[in-house]
């Protein structure tokens, strides 16, 4: 082959490299290709430059164009974006841009997320959402204040073992109640004795407390007990406050029976009825009527001790409500009580006092029922109970 053959050939295959050259990197940089524009704001751009990689998925889809500064202070920097047609259809309005770095020190790229599948296309020159990068400096700072923070961790745990070895010396030297605990076997043979004495009598104690409660619970159901009160009407004075309310509630019933205590009980400090034929009519309404609840109402007459009296209107609410419920078909939920005492504005005239049963209609609400305390505190003081019944006064 001549001289100029292979001079020839030598220009062709340069040529034919430099062309292939050409169009790889303008394929990569999407010089040969139909693109489309997006851009994005950032405050900072931490190193970016144009011509870097954007990646769509990982992907390599793009290069920045071009990186824009503002026109004056307070604005963003604009990053130009020649994307891929490919990308069209998965950049969408809600997709957001992110700088990366290629490994911890690598360079800088432009990460574009892809959209929901309901929001719409982007279209050429539209800005995208974007996030502020993580600068290395930010990184590195905190960094430096978690090294900062070990290093004041690991020196108070130094002292914390200096501190336990100190005390570790003290006891194993016998100093301090610990040190003659773990050092003097007498003082803690003695210290354990007195522990065991003293787990013994609270035993002890709690053993009486126990035994007291029983002997109480048993004095209930004795048969001298049994009879005082079984004489009166009923067994347990805790039963009476029940289905006892505090109050009478607003408004006014839609129907009243009202019975004097002679006509439903035998003795003037008895609650043992003995005329329960005369409560039918009442029973016979509050089972054949609608009504939201009614009021059994006791009270008792001017004579006779206070709280007493208080007891005994109680207990004769409670029995009359007994009998109601056990011989007549209704909710008996909706059957109150409330014993009210000595009525304060009675004249002495020996009467025994009397008995209503009060009826209110739907929408009326129901006072709360008393609490056992209360029931407690009637029976311990005097005044509250008189001063309460006094706004429960029953209608004449």
């Amino acid at each position: 082959m001549s001289r100029a053959a292979r001079l020839g050939a030598f220009i062709v295959v340069t040529l034919a490299i430099l062309v292939a050259g050409v169009f790889i990197i303008g394929s990569k940089q999407y010089l040969f290709s139909s693109t489309y524009q997006l851009k994005a704001q950032f405050d900072n751009v931490v190193g970016l430059d144009a011509g870097a990689d954007v990646r769509v998925g990982g992907v390599h889809s793009g290069t920045v164009s071009s990186i824009v500064l503002p026109h004056k202070p307070g604005e963003k920097i604009t990053v130009v974006m020649d994307m891929g047609k490919s990308t069209h259809e998965i950049i969408k309005q809600d997709s957001v841009a992110t700088i990366e770095t290629e490994g911890l020190l690598g360079n800088q790229y432009l990460a574009i997320s892809f959209g929901s599948a309901g929001k719409a296309n982007v279209r050429d020159g539209d800005i995208i959402a974007s996030q502020p990068p993580l600068e290395m400096s930010d990184l590195l700072q905190k960094t430096s204040g978690l090294l900062d923070s070990s290093q004041q961790a690991i020196q108070n745990a130094t002292r914390a073992t200096a501190n336990l070895d100190s005390i570790s010396a003290k006891i194993n030297g016998g100093q301090g109640t610990v040190g003659a605990l773990v050092n003097d076997k007498q003082l803690y043979s003695n210290l354990e004795q007195t522990t065991a004495t003293m787990q013994n009598t609270m035993l002890q104690a709690q053993t009486g407390v126990t035994d007291f409660q029983e002997n109480m619970e048993a004095m209930k159901h004795n048969f001298f007990l049994r009879g005082y009160f079984k004489n009166r009407g009923y067994e347990d004075s805790a039963e009476l406050a029940k289905n006892e309310i505090e109050r009478l509630p607003q408004g006014t019933p839609i129907k009243e029976f009202t019975y004097s205590v002679k006509q439903l009980f035998d003795k003037q400090d008895s609650a043992k009825l003995k005329n329960q034929k005369s409560l039918n009519a009442g029973g016979e309404f509050l089972a054949n009527n609608q009504f939201a609840f009614a009021v059994v109402v006791a009270s008792a007459g001017s004579e006779g001790d206070t709280q007493k009296d208080l007891v005994l209107t109680e207990a004769r609410a409670m029995v009359v409500r007994e009998y109601l419920v056990e011989n007549f078909g209704f909710d008996d939920s909706q059957l109150k009580t409330l014993g009210i005492g000595k009525q304060t504005d009675a004249k002495p005239d020996g009467s025994w006092g009397t008995v209503q049963i009060l009826i209110y209609p739907a929408g009326t609400e129901i006072p709360p029922n008393k609490q056992a305390s209360a029931v407690v505190s009637s029976k311990t003081t005097s005044d509250p109970p008189v001063q309460a019944s006094a706004d429960a006064t029953p209608k004449p």
